[in-house]
């Protein structure tokens, strides 16, 4: 029996709805689908799914994204974080191929709580705006792609970080990191490919998914002007820490 036939209508639906409200969340704020589906998903599959479907998702949305704001790319911030990105994918797969899917989650689910602990702590304390080098570019985006590769979202966070403390204006840092995160989604999804994670149901699967995540993107993107940033930053947090918990518990 393969994996579609495995499950059943209540876990069709969990998954549908998980991918729905990802991507409402990432038309929302421009990013997070990956950290919100991934943990959702995990508990009706398994995590090797998880990771390389969630992956094959958000690179059919950055092809859109990264062909509608080229213009705006600053191609010297992209030229100093594309290859450590592309290296911590490298050193994601290697350790995501070797973990068995019960360490996965327990990773997943601590990641998690301390992603959205750092979130609260940031509204709570009102940590201080800082501002760095262009020497940052690497560590920050290895670890970023590295932890996105394995968990399937979050590591970008790490990014969106660097290209604001390097005070990047709104367009060029959404174009900037649109087209860096397609970059590290071709490396992903060869690696998960190559690897042997992209059978046949889960390409099926993916495509039954398509129409869902545009659904959510459209609706997100509308929502998401009603909603101010720290609002939702606040909601998103609480979300990815009752998740993690849940992954712990899971595990």
């Amino acid at each position: 029996m393969n994996l579609i036939d495995r499950l059943t209508l209540l876990q069709m639906l969990w998954i549908a709805a998980a991918i729905f409200a990802a991507y409402i969340i990432r038309g929302m704020s421009g990013f997070g689908a990956g950290l919100i589906s991934a943990p959702l998903l995990a508990f009706v599959l398994p995590v090797h799914v998880v990771v390389p479907l969630s992956g094959l998702l958000v690179f059919m949305l950055f092809i859109v994204l990264t062909i509608r704001d080229r213009h705006s790319v600053l191609w010297r911030e992209l030229k100093l974080l594309a290859p450590p990105t592309v290296a911590g994918v490298v050193a994601g797969l290697f350790l995501f191929r070797s973990l068995d899917n019960r360490l996965l989650l327990m990773l997943l689910g601590g990641f998690l709580v301390l992603y959205a602990a750092y979130m609260l702590a940031v509204h709570a304390f009102g940590l201080p705006q800082f501002r760095c080098s262009e020497r940052w570019a690497l560590p920050l985006s290895f670890t970023g792609s590295f932890f996105d590769t394995l968990f399937g979202g979050g590591g970008g966070a790490l990014v969106v970080i660097y290209m604001h403390a390097r005070g990047i204006g709104r367009m060029e840092f959404r174009a900037t990191v649109a087209t860096l995160w397609f970059i590290e989604m071709i490396a992903r999804i060869s690696g998960y490919g190559i690897a042997g994670f992209y059978t046949r149901e889960v390409l099926l699967m993916v495509a039954a998914l398509i129409p869902v995540m545009w659904a959510g993107t459209w609706i997100g993107e509308r929502v998401g002007n009603r909603v101010s940033v720290e609002t939702f930053s606040r909601i998103l947090a609480v979300l990815l820490m009752a998740s993690g918990v849940s992954l712990l518990v899971k595990a």
